[in-house]
This record gives C-alpha cells, structure tokens and sequence, in this order.
C-alpha cells in the first residue's frame, strides 16, 4: 500500500481479522473520500462560477443582449447564427457595412443663412463672355451653438406723494405698486434661474459646486450654499402639489415600485433608500376622452423596511409591479412579478455557460423570448386584444416553461447560478402571472427601473446628501422632473412656468391647473 502523508495513520490494532469486514470497512473509506472529493468539487464550481459572474460584471458590457443580430424577440435558433459578415466572406458575396446614423436638425431649430456666392466679375462666361445665369444652389446645414446669457432683471416701483398734504397734513400718503409676487420674495432667484438649477442637477446630475463654478464664468457669484437653501425652500412649498400628485397616484388602476440605496451624512445608518413609485408608460398614452395621468414619485426613507411602501400605498389595493423583494409583501397591493429580473437571472447563467454553447440557460430564455415576442406583436393595441393574446398564447408558453422549471430543479444544483436561476423563477411563479389577467400590467418592471435611473445616474456625481431636508427636498424636485418628463414635457419649461404661476395661487385653491399634465406653459 502506497503511503499517503495525507492518510490519517491507522492502529493496526483496531483493524478486525475478519476478511469480508475489512472489504467492508475499505468500501466505507472509499465512498467517504468519494462524497468529499464530490463536496469539494460543488463548492469549486461554485466559487468559480460567482467569480466568472463578478469578472463579467466588473469588466464586460452592461447590456442583457444576446449575441447575434441583437433582437430581444429573435427565437434561440435565430440568435446564435453565425457573424452576417462572416457568411458573406464565406459566400464570396457582397457585404455591405451599417453607416452610424447622422445626427439630425430639426425643422423647427431658427435658421440664419449665409450667401457664398461668386463675384459680378466670375459671372461672366469665359468662352464667349455671355452672362451666366443661376441654375441652382448647393445647401449645406451645421449646427451653431449659441452659450448661455445671464442678465439682471431691476424691479423698479415708482413712490408717489402729495405735495399739498406734505405741507399742510400731519401724515403723507404714499402710493407704490405693490411687490411682484414671487417663488422665493427677498432672494435674487427668478424662475428661469431656478429652473436651471433643478434641471441640471436634478436632470442631467450636474453637483451645486460645479453651478456654482458655472455661474462665476456668466459673472454671476452664486454660492453653492446660497442653490442648497433655494432648493430646500422651493420643496417645501411645492410640497402641497406633490401631496396632491401622492393622492392621484393611488386612485390609479396600476402602479410599479422600485427602491435603490442614498448615502445621508447625518443619518445614523449607513444606508439609505430612495424609493420610486409610478403608474403608466414613458409617454402620455394615446389620446382619449379622459386619459390617466403618468406619474412618477420619489420618496426618501431611512431604511429598506416594509413598512415604508406600505404607509406610502397604504389604501392601495391595486396591482403593483416590483422586483422580488419581500417588503413589498407587507402592502395591500397585488403584487406582479417582473420578467425582466427572472430573464436577467438566467442570462447569468448563459455568462458562466460560455457564449459559444447552448445549454439550459439557452432553453429558459428562448421561453422568455416568446413571452416577450407576445408583447412586441400587440405593442399598442387596445387593453382587450393584448389580454386576450396572453391568456391564449402566454399562459400555454407559460405553462410549458414551468414543467421544464420543475424537472430543472431536480437535476441542477440548487447552489449554481443555473439552480438559482430556476428556484427564483420558480418561487416567483404566482407573481410572474399575475401579468396574465390584466392587459394594463406591463410584462416587466423595466418602467421602475427606468424611473430610477436618473437617481442613480445622478449619484454618481454629487454621491451623497448632507441631511435628512435636504434628502427630503432631493425626493420632491427629482418627482417633479420625472413627472414632467413623462407627460411629454421638457422639465425647464414646466419648472419655469410653474414657479410664475405658483404665487399666484391662495391658501385654499385648487392647484390642479399646475399638475404637469394640465398646465399651460407660459408662451
């Protein structure tokens, strides 16, 4: 017998006399190392594929596309077809390379035109000295920008006296026109400034500091202090209208929810959470007697907890589309499952399987394709038709792919990232339906994560908030842009309109002419 300096020694003592007990005892020692080779090999495995997953996500491209022509809807056979320029190299055929699009003008842009012409003495025909007479033009188009003009606005209010009762009366009358109305009274902030501010940074995440640094080379020394304060200032008096946009939001037929973390600095926890609440698409809808409003809130929360979506819908007992987080389940609502979550799970799996194989990740997601090439086809269409075609072609796509699920789970570890793939999609199963009985649930979630997006990108470049006011403040400016956006609406030209109009309005009024979906913008 070979000596092993791994072996554990053995009391040759203990050893039994008997032949067949040793064969016995041999036989245990063999499946004991087998079962631990076996375990050690799974946890291999394991840790090389979440290092393969952590590779691809810290190193390769974002997108969850498949290889291939690039088409969500392509069935698997399609997609995993060879290269078109390849097979017109094999083919000895022409291939013709995609031209990147150019960038466009748009017709409605002013124009200023410029004249190249020839001199009076170059009109003149050279061989026979006939004048020459135009028989056409060449026009070419580029794009001139013009930088941004700040300008002082002085309110000048005239004082009138009388003379006669200066002379002889003990008290003068004086008459001035009384203060304009303002958004900010006693601040040099006039609505356009303001507007600018909240869209830099609430739409394109340009931080104070860098506005501030912008507006000293425009000679305008505004502290990035001096924008906090307006900011605060502003939220808190546009938080009647975004209670009043909180209310309408419940009264909807459909929403969807998502969350993602916030760094506060005085915050006794290390993390925070802004959360994102909505209802209907990227655009209005299509024109109709009475369209439902498209509304986008955020809403700033010390933690993950539960009971923040739930005191935020609380009276809701709708359909709500939210990712598989286990808070949401603390709501009224009917939550509905997010394909988008279940497809990205598995397409994880296609990262560790390798790109130039096809195995079970493949199986899941051509399944998922077909879900998907049902809502591609019927884009558009009304409510009935989309909920008819899913409770004849989607449930029976359904109902094959949940019997390929549940003979997957028995033969997939459950620790892979295939395994895990199958028992998620499995134990969200009831939510991932529920998109089945209504042709106004949207398939996925991806209109959440959309919403929230800005958020992020956002955070990229200011990091953090310093407070809780100021996280709070961040939740109003950040709905009213998103709002805006999704009504069709540019956010400055909504902000500036709204910040004109607004103080206008009396304690009491009725402030449903300023939602984004029905005020006038100011000309």
């Amino acid at each position: 017998m070979r000596y092993n300096s791994r072996m554990k020694k053995l009391d040759t003592n203990a050893l039994p006399d008997d032949v067949e007990a040793l064969k016995k005892m041999v036989l245990d020692l063999q499946n004991q190392q087998q079962a631990e080779a076996m375990q050690w090999k799974s946890k291999f495995y394991h840790l090389l594929e979440k290092w393969q997953l952590e590779l691809k996500k810290r190193f390769a491209a974002s997108s969850e596309g498949l290889p291939g022509q690039g088409d969500l809807f392509n069935e698997i056979e399609d997609i995993l077809q060879p290269d078109e320029e390849e097979v017109a190299a094999e083919q000895h055929i022409a291939y013709t390379r995609k031209v990147g699009r150019r960038a466009r003008l748009d017709a409605s842009l002013p124009r200023k035109e410029i004249v190249h012409d020839i001199s009076d003495d170059d009109k003149t025909c050279e061989c026979c000295g006939t004048d020459m007479h135009r028989m056409g033009e060449d026009v070419s188009e580029k794009l001139d920008f013009i930088p941004a003009k700040v300008q002082v606005i002085r309110h000048v209010r005239p004082k009138y006296s009388c003379r006669q009762c200066e002379q002889k009366s003990t008290e003068t009358p004086i008459k001035q026109a009384p203060v304009p109305a303002s958004m900010l009274p006693k601040s040099i902030a006039t609505p356009s400034l303001l507007a600018q501010i909240i869209t830099a940074k609430f739409q394109y995440g340009l931080p104070l500091y860098r506005q501030e640094a912008m507006f000293k080379q425009f000679g305008a020394d505004i502290s990035r202090q001096n924008m906090s304060r307006w900011l605060v200032a502003v939220s808190q008096k546009l938080e009647l209208l975004y209670q009043r946009m909180h209310d309408l939001l419940l009264q909807q037929p459909v929403l969807w929810a998502d969350e993602t973390t916030l760094k506060v600095i005085q915050s006794e926890k290390s993390k925070s959470y802004m959360w994102v609440y909505g209802c209907g698409g990227d655009k209005p809808p299509p024109d109709s007697t009475s369209p439902p409003p498209n509304i986008v809130l955020y809403d700033y929360q010390d933690g993950r907890g539960g009971v923040h979506p739930k005191d935020f819908l609380k009276g809701y007992r709708g359909p709500l589309q939210v990712d598989g987080y286990q808070g949401y389940e603390q709501t009224d609502a009917v939550l509905a499952g997010c394909w988008a979550h279940a497809r990205r799970k598995f397409m994880d799996a296609k990262t560790i399987q390798g790109k130039n194989k096809t195995g079970k990740a493949d199986r899941a997601l051509s399944y998922i394709q077909k879900l998907y090439r049902v809502e591609k086809r019927l884009a558009g269409k009304p409510v009935d038709e989309l909920l008819s075609a899913r409770q004849t072609e989607s449930s029976t796509i359904m109902s094959e792919f949940k019997e390929w699920l549940e003979v997957q789970a028995i033969q997939v570890p459950p620790t892979s990232i295939i395994g895990k793939a199958v028992q998620y999609t499995l134990n969200q199963w009831s939510k991932l339906q529920v998109y089945l009985t209504d042709g106004r649930i949207n398939i996925d979630n991806n209109r959440a994560e959309r919403a929230i997006k800005p958020f992020v990108i956002g955070r990229k470049a200011w990091l953090f908030a310093n407070t809780h006011g100021g996280a709070d403040a961040s939740a109003v400016l950040y709905s009213l842009v998103e709002t805006a956006k999704a009504n069709d609406l540019q956010p400055i030209d909504y902000l500036m309109s709204l910040f004109e109009q607004w103080p206008h309005s009396k304690d009491g009024d009725s402030i449903d002419h300023l939602l984004p979906w029905n005020i006038k913008l100011s000309t």
